[in-house]
C-alpha cells in the first residue's frame, strides 16, 4: 500500500479513537455537537474497520510466507496465501474508493438517464432493453427504481426514458455505466437478417447533497405545467400534472410527468434539476482541474463507446478496461455485478495516480 494512503489511513484511526473518547467522557458541547461526533464517528468507523482487516491480513500473510516452503504444509499454505491476498486487495481497492474525492456522493440515490442516439428505431427498442436491465439489477440489489419522465419510439421502446434510483450506494455503483453504449444485433425490423449497429447513451447522476449548495431561487426559475403523455390512464389527458421546471441562469431544465399529483412532479422535478446543475458544477471544476476528465457521455456517436453488447457472438465488452464475458442473456437479465466490480477496481487503482506501491 503507498504511503499517502497509509498515512491518511492512520490519521483517521487516530481521530476516530479521539472520537470515541470524547463521546465516552461526554466532552461534547452540546446536543448539536454531540450529533455531529457522532456522525463523524460513525463516517469514519467503518473505513478504520477495514484498515484494521488489512493490516490483521498483512499479518497473516506474513506468517504463511514461511510456511509456503514446507514440504507437508506449503501446498496448503500457498493455497490460503492466495485467498487472504485476494481478499486483501478486495480491501485495499475499497479503502482507495473511500478515500477518493468523489465518493461523498457514492452513497445517494441517482438519476438515471436514457436516451437512444444513433441508430433510429433499434436505438430506442434497446434503450427499453437497457432500461429493463437497470431495473432487474435494481431489483437483486434490494433497490427500487421510480420512473420520471419518458418519451416513447415510434415503434416501441423509448427515445428518452429518466428514472431515479433509490438506495444506499446506488450512485457508487451505478456510476460508472455513463457513456455510450453500443448494440449490435439483428433489429425485429429487419427482413434479411443484417445485424445492424445503434448507440443508447446513458447519463448517471447522484442526487445533489448539502455540499453541492444548489440553491434554487423562486425568481430563477420558469415552471410550466402540460399535459402527461406517458403511462397513467384516463388521467394524463385530464390535467395539467406534467411539470417542466427550467434554470434561466443555466439553461438546464427537467421534468416530471409520472405521478398524478402535479406537486409531487413539481418536486421530482426540482430533485432532477438540483443534480443536474450540480454535475454541471462538478464536470467544470474537474474540467478546469484536469482537461476532459471523465466525460459523463459522449457524442453518441458509433466511434464513441463505453460497452458494446454484441448479440450474435453472445458477448459484452466494457471498451474502458478491455472486460469481455460471453453472457449477454445474463448481463440483459441485471447480472451486471462482474462488470461493476472490474470497474470499481480499475478505477481504485487508478486513483492512486503515480504514487507508487
Amino acid at each position: 500500500m503507498n504511503p499517502n494512503l497509509t498515512k491518511r489511513l492512520q490519521a483517521a484511526e487516530a481521530r476516530l479513537l479521539e472520537l470515541q473518547g470524547r463521546l465516552a467522557s461526554s466532552a461534547a458541547g452540546g446536543a448539536e455537537d454531540a450529533r455531529d461526533l457522532h456522525r463523524e464517528h460513525g463516517r469514519l468507523l467503518p473505513l478504520v474497520e477495514k484498515w484494521r482487516a488489512v493490516r490483521g491480513m498483512d499479518e497473516k500473510l506474513a506468517e504463511l510466507e514461511p510456511l509456503c516452503d514446507d514440504p507437508e504444509l506449503g501446498e496448503m499454505a500457498r493455497e490460503e496465501k492466495t485467498a487472504v491476498a485476494g481478499r486483501r486487495d478486495e480491501k485495499v481497492a475499497e479503502l482507495r474508493r473511500a478515500l477518493s474525492p468523489e465518493s461523498a456522493a457514492d452513497s445517494r440515490n441517482c438519476f438515471l438517464e436514457i436516451r437512444a442516439a444513433t441508430g433510429g428505431n433499434e436505438s430506442c427498442l434497446f434503450a427499453a432493453d437497457l432500461f429493463r436491465m437497470y431495473c432487474r439489477w435494481a431489483e437483486s440489489r434490494g433497490k427500487t427504481v421510480e420512473h420520471l419522465s419518458s418519451t416513447a419510439g415510434e415503434v416501441g421502446g423509448w427515445r428518452e426514458i429518466i428514472s431515479r434510483v433509490c438506495g444506499e450506494g446506488a450512485y457508487g455503483l451505478l456510476k460508472f455505466e455513463s457513456g455510450a453504449h453500443r448494440v449490435q444485433r439483428v433489429p425485429e425490423t429487419e427482413s434479411q437478417g443484417r445485424v445492424h449497429t445503434s448507440v443508447v447513451t446513458v447519463a448517471v447522476l447522484p442526487e445533489a447533497g448539502a455540499e453541492d449548495d444548489v440553491v434554487l431561487r423562486p425568481r430563477d426559475l420558469k415552471v410550466e405545467t402540460f399535459r402527461a403523455s406517458g403511462a397513467g390512464g384516463q388521467h394524463v389527458n385530464t390535467t395539467d400534472s406534467a411539470v417542466r421546471v427550467t434554470h434561466l441562469p443555466s439553461g438546464v431544465s427537467a421534468e416530471c410527468q409520472d405521478d398524478r399529483s402535479q406537486h409531487k412532479n413539481r418536486e421530482r422535478a426540482l430533485a432532477v434539476l438540483r443534480a443536474r446543475i450540480a454535475e454541471s458544477r462538478r464536470r467544470e471544476r474537474l474540467e478546469k482541474e484536469a482537461g476532459e476528465r471523465r466525460r459523463l457521455v459522449g457524442r453518441g456517436e458509433r466511434s464513441d463507446k463505453i460497452r458494446t453488447y454484441n448479440y450474435p457472438q453472445n458477448r459484452v465488452t466494457d471498451h474502458r478496461i478491455g472486460l469481455t464475458l460471453h453472457k449477454l442473456p445474463a448481463v440483459m437479465e441485471g447480472d451486471l455485478d462482474d462488470v461493476i466490480a472490474a470497474l470499481a477496481r480499475a478505477d481504485a487503482e487508478s486513483d492512486v495516480g503515480d504514487e507508487a506501491e
